[in-house]
């Protein structure tokens, strides 16, 4: 298995002047505050400009519709989780036995990642779709994995091994062990770079080669190439509550919040990929 997160990298909020009203902060040795210019895809944290003192408090703007809120990514991330569950369980109860249609399901998710990632505005529906198919994808996979032997159970094993590691990476950024800098925000770009075209090259190894490609897969090197993919994932979320925290704190338009949705809900089905490929390596 390899991961099926289509983006491996964090884009920012939207920001142009087109859409709320949002303005970016005042840039350095400039009179007024001029807003972003479209959207780039890799910009990971569009409100952080400068450094702040630890007292001074983030700029304050007013945008044309209601900020948003920490509720409100709460509320839209549920939703997105939810609608993965629900097809999860579908895939698992219809799917297992029809693993086409649900590598199907799982393409046309991917390619609805792209889109969405690419956006310059946040599309509820497209989100909502991806996260039905994603599902179909994720559950179908898991019950076949559950059905083979030796596996029995490594699918909840993975969920919960998602879930201790999204609550650790919050433990830690909140309490300051994990800090989000320009630095560590290149590093993490890099290493998922070196790490998908890896996992490409594993693919065309194991197509036109047959086997197990250049052993990713199994014995020592798979585990060891397992643990990376689960660290990047972890690394990931820091990015993610960055990005949410500066939002938040800078007054991003509550539509916003779908988009931050979309990138938890993306690391988490990268987490919960490395992980069940991780368990099903070391029960092998």
């Amino acid at each position: 298995m390899r991961s099926s997160n289509p983006v491996f990298s964090r884009r920012g909020f939207s920001r142009d002047t087109g859409y709320a009203g949002f303005n970016a902060p005042p840039q350095a040795g400039g009179p007024t505050a001029t807003p972003y210019a479209g959207a780039n895809p890799y910009a990971t944290n569009p409100y952080a400009q400068g450094q702040q003192s630890a007292t001074q408090a983030p700029p304050q703007y007013t945008p044309q519709t209601r900020p948003m809120t920490m509720d409100d990514v709460v509320a839209r991330t549920g939703m997105t989780l939810g609608t993965v569950i629900a097809g999860a369980t579908v895939g698992w109860l219809f799917l297992t036995e029809n693993l086409g249609f649900a590598i199907g399901a799982g393409l046309v998710a991917m390619v609805l990642g792209f889109v969405q990632s690419f956006k310059r505005k946040p599309s509820p529906a497209l989100i909502l779709t991806y996260a039905a198919l994603e599902g179909l994808f994720l559950g179908a996979l898991s019950g076949f994995i559950n059905d083979l032997p030796k596996m029995n159970g490594a699918p909840m094993q993975a969920v919960l091994g998602t879930m201790a590691v999204f609550v650790a990476m919050l433990i830690a950024y909140k309490t300051g062990i994990v800090r989000v800098t320009a630095r560590f925000t290149r590093f993490v770009m890099i290493a998922a770079l070196g790490f998908v075209l890896l996992s490409m090259v594993n693919v065309l190894f194991m197509v036109f080669g047959g086997g197990d490609g250049l052993g990713f897969r199994s014995g020592g090197l798979g585990i060891l190439f397992g643990i990376v993919g689960v660290v990047l994932g972890a690394l990931f979320l820091a990015l993610d509550f960055k990005q949410v925290e500066d939002g938040i704190a800078y007054g991003a338009p509550r539509e916003e919040s779908w988009l931050a949705a979309f990138g938890l809900t993306l690391t988490l089905v990268w987490i919960y990929m490395e992980m069940l490929r991780l368990i099903s390596i070391l029960r092998d």
